[in-house]
């Protein structure tokens, strides 16, 4: 499946498959009861999700948005589930998977604990890159999501990324 950014692939509270992203990358954002969104996660090529359903099933825990255009395997979740109880190798291969979503959550905790705020954003933009090139991170996410992935509020984030485009010039 072909997912084109902005497009859902899930919304939050609902039950179904387990995905595999081959390709792009995906926001999960939490919508709170005011309307309110949340940035939680950002999900890179290779991942199956949701992770929180990768033994049994629960409900989504967000909503999951193409930040650019993404291939997505739809996998069903009872065969999922089945071969997990018929190959319990299976499972080493998810353990594998979420030691991998650590390190990189490790990554991003790194970020958030540098004192600059500068230096915040700069790692958050290094992070990006490996994953997809993007001229300007804010091509990707807004501002307010910026700041939710690196603990600043919008406007130092507006005022750091002015800085860095009259520093490009």
């Amino acid at each position: 499946m072909i997912l084109h950014k902005g497009e859902v692939l899930f919304r939050q509270g609902e039950s179904g498959p387990l995905y595999h992203l081959k390709s792009g990358l995906l926001k999960i954002v939490r919508v709170h009861a005011d309307g309110a969104l949340t940035l939680v996660n950002i999900i890179v090529p290779d991942e199956i999700i949701p992770h929180h359903s990768l033994m049994s099933p629960n409900p989504y825990y967000g909503t999951a948005i193409a930040l650019v255009t993404c291939e997505v395997e739809v996998l069903s979740a009872p065969d999922w589930y089945r071969r997990l109880d018929d190959n319990p190798e299976k499972c080493r291969d998810i353990a594998l998977q979420l030691q991998g979503k650590l390190r990189m959550m490790q990554q991003r905790i790194d970020q958030l604990t540098e004192v600059s705020p500068a230096e915040k954003l700069r790692k958050l933009q290094l992070w990006f890159q490996t994953f997809i090139p993007v001229a300007s991170l804010s091509d990707l996410l807004t501002q307010d999501e910026i700041g939710q992935l690196i603990g600043l509020r919008r406007e130092t984030v507006n005022r750091l990324l002015r800085a860095q485009a009259a520093n490009r010039e």
